[in-house]
């Protein structure tokens, strides 16, 4: 049987089944759709702007090292006019990241970009090993999913950079969507989805007006295929897993992420869609996110079909009108009146009144009065009192895991100190002899 050509170019061999639509690509034309695809997704959702600093969160890994690559490759070949440096952040961690920060000073060489590295220990007086030792294995990453975000907007701000792009791809939206859901933390959902956040205030100074910006470029690029492109395009990148990470509730979300994916190739751009769709059901999504997270679907991501495509997008604000029409029906029923709920079809138009359609409120079957039916709450997003950090409380997680970890370190060496004393037969019979009984 002769070998498959390439789909695109019908010339050179393929080479690659693409893991997004299982089409088969030769090795050029799989680098040059991935390239137009980010490319793509970078234009349409206006993530750059002509002149601006752009500081790639870069650990070494697979994802940051492609981001890295692709950016410098897009940057020269469409003229972004972008000023790119890597910023590293150590955990900590010996024998992981110590190795693959050897492996970012090499990227940093290879794409003549600079480099800056900052520590949890400089930033906040812990390793990560130190954290382990104190809190166990267990809940570990929670200390540092949150240092690490806040130690990169920290770290930007020292730079007087004002856009840190991270290499998160469309497999950790989607199990972060996941997360989430099971979780029951609907109202996140309006800042994981979006490719574009921003982080008011992440410098030192509470009093600063910084904002932080943050995008995905890779929002939309599965882990397979950026796995190819490493691959295919020969860069350097460390592919060890951190230590602390199998006890992460993460894990179990993956692992359903990749079941699905085996099944339906698509499930995973599904899953992110559906999650941005279920955002903005959400009151006050967009104060969420510092109002930047309202952002477009590339073009070619909204042809594909699909659970949560855009077929079945709608525009936005149902839950708050569902909650309008439940107070009407509480006032209606404090007043025993009627209130007539009709159904609006696919058209906008609404179906004429049927008896099935009328609810009598007046027979005496009223809601308990104080009833009120269960909203979503809102994150109004502030400033930490303490750090100035973006938080939805007055004091930020960081801050409140801080304060545990120092109250159980001691804040002195505890010194023991004693003196000998000369125990001789001579003083012990003096004491003898001194001593009287009562009674003789």
């Amino acid at each position: 049987m002769a070998p498959a050509s390439c789909a695109l170019c019908n010339v050179n061999r393929a080479l690659i089944l693409r893991p997004k639509d299982h089409s088969k690509l030769c090795k050029t034309c799989f680098i040059s759709v991935f390239e137009t695809e980010i490319h793509h997704t970078i234009t349409t959702n206006a993530l750059f702007q002509r002149g601006e600093k752009v500081a790639i969160g870069a650990s070494g890994g697979k994802d940051s090292t492609v981001l890295a690559s692709v950016l410098k490759t897009l940057n020269e070949r469409y003229d972004y006019g972008l000023d790119l440096i890597l910023l590293s952040i150590d955990e900590g961690i010996k024998g992981y990241r110590d190795d693959s920060l050897e492996t970012v000073k090499r990227n940093a060489e290879q794409y003549g970009m600079e480099l800056t590295i900052l520590g949890y220990d400089e930033l906040y007086g812990w390793t990560m090993d130190q954290v382990v030792e104190q809190v166990g294995k267990k809940g570990n990453c929670t200390y540092c999913g949150v240092f690490r975000r806040q130690a990169l907007d920290r770290g930007a701000a020292r730079l007087g950079v004002r856009h840190v792009v991270t290499g998160h791809n469309a497999d950790d939206v989607a199990e972060t969507v996941l997360m989430n859901l099971l979780r029951g933390d609907l109202p996140r959902l309006s800042r994981t989805t979006s490719i574009i956040t921003s982080t008011p205030s992440a410098s030192a100074n509470p009093a600063s007006n910084t904002n932080i910006k943050r995008s995905k470029p890779l929002k939309y690029a599965y882990e397979k295929e950026i796995v190819l492109y490493a691959h295919h395009k020969n860069l350097d990148y460390f592919s060890t897993e951190c230590i602390y990470s199998p006890e992460a509730f993460r894990g179990s979300a993956r692992a359903l992420i990749k079941n699905l994916e085996r099944v339906r190739p698509s499930a995973i751009l599904d899953v992110v869609r559906s999650g941005e769709d279920m955002a903005k059901l959400v009151p006050g999504n967009d104060q969420a996110c510092g109002g930047m997270c309202s952002s477009s679907i590339p073009a070619a991501e909204e042809e594909e079909g699909g659970c949560g495509s855009a077929q079945g997008r709608s525009t936005g604000g149902d839950m708050a009108s569902v909650e309008a029409r439940l107070r009407m029906n509480e006032a209606a029923a404090d007043s025993n009146l009627e209130t007539e709920i009709t159904a609006k079809s696919v058209s906008g138009k609404q179906h004429p009144r049927h008896d099935s359609d009328t609810v009598s409120l007046a027979s005496g079957n009223k809601p308990k009065k104080g009833f009120t039916p269960k909203k979503t709450s809102k994150q109004v997003m502030g400033q930490c009192k303490r750090c100035g950090y973006l938080s939805s409380q007055d004091i930020c997680k960081a801050c409140v895991l801080l304060e545990g970890l120092n109250k159980s370190r001691p804040k002195n060496k505890i010194e023991v100190g004693y003196e000998v004393q000369d125990i001789s037969l001579n003083s012990v019979r003096d004491e003898l002899e001194a001593t009287t009984i009562g009674g003789e």
